[in-house]
């Protein structure tokens, strides 16, 4: 059973999440408590040792990420409840920081509460709330990554990833370092993950870092010389889509 606390200015937001809790998820969260503000959030938060924390992003005059800033430690699992902008909604996935769209679905708590039983741990919790703060930072700049994969996480900057091929439900992510990724997750995934920084999807088999092909080689489709010497086929029906990202 998670024991779990709200920390939300809008008191229909809270009772909207509580009953969803209580309707839906009743025989997994318990909820102890909701608070409305950042300054009483953080002894409710050392006071009852939650295993999750309903996060809204902005509250009154701080948000969520002052109330994370101010713990000396994160040593539990957050979802944030937020109706912010898309490119901070990106960065949540980015960091595998999971998070709730207001108005809240009823499909999506479940879902959450779901994902989260089902996690590796919360021992690397901080290292994704930093993860979080530097996409946040870096809306334009150089993004980092988290990646979950049988031993652990890996958090990598998108910029150092050259191409991702698929492995039917796996996907291997390939590194300038020479390092190779697998993950447990499919290229689609991966594709609406990275499509907006410069990647783009060749094949039904390949996503490819832009910044890193060498050389086009002309054909029906034709190939793409990366620069960790890869020679990956480009399919005809995306061929023209390429093209006009090279030119």
């Amino acid at each position: 059973m998670l024991k779990a606390v709200i920390i939300d200015d809008e008191p229909h937001c809270i009772n909207r999440l509580s009953e969803m809790l209580t309707d839906y998820c009743s025989d997994k969260v318990q909820l102890l408590d909701s608070f409305s503000s950042v300054k009483e959030g953080i002894p409710g938060i050392l006071k009852l040792h939650p295993d999750v924390v309903f996060l809204d992003v902005q509250m009154n005059d701080k948000t969520g990420f002052d109330l994370l800033n101010e713990l000396s430690e994160i040593n539990f699992e957050v979802i944030f409840t937020t109706a912010y902008e898309k490119y901070a909604v990106q960065a949540f996935k980015f960091s595998a920081i999971d998070y709730l769209l207001k108005p809240v679905d009823a499909d999506d708590v479940v879902t959450s509460v779901n994902k989260l039983i089902k996690k590796i741990s919360g021992n690397d919790i901080s290292q994704k709330i930093d993860t979080l703060f530097h996409n946040l930072k870096n809306n334009q700049a150089s993004k980092r990554i988290s990646i979950a994969t049988v031993d652990g996480i890996s958090f990598v900057e998108i910029n150092d990833i050259i191409r991702c091929q698929s492995q039917i439900n796996y996907t291997v992510i390939f590194l300038k370092d020479k390092q190779k990724i697998t993950v447990a997750k499919t290229l689609k995934e991966f594709e609406e993950l990275l499509s907006d920084h410069n990647f783009y999807r060749v094949h039904n088999s390949h996503i490819v870092n832009l910044a890193c092909i060498k050389k086009y080689h002309k054909g029906k489709g034709g190939t793409i010389s990366m620069i960790d010497h890869s020679e990956i086929e480009v399919s005809s029906r995306r061929k023209e889509g390429l093209l006009a990202r090279l030119c």
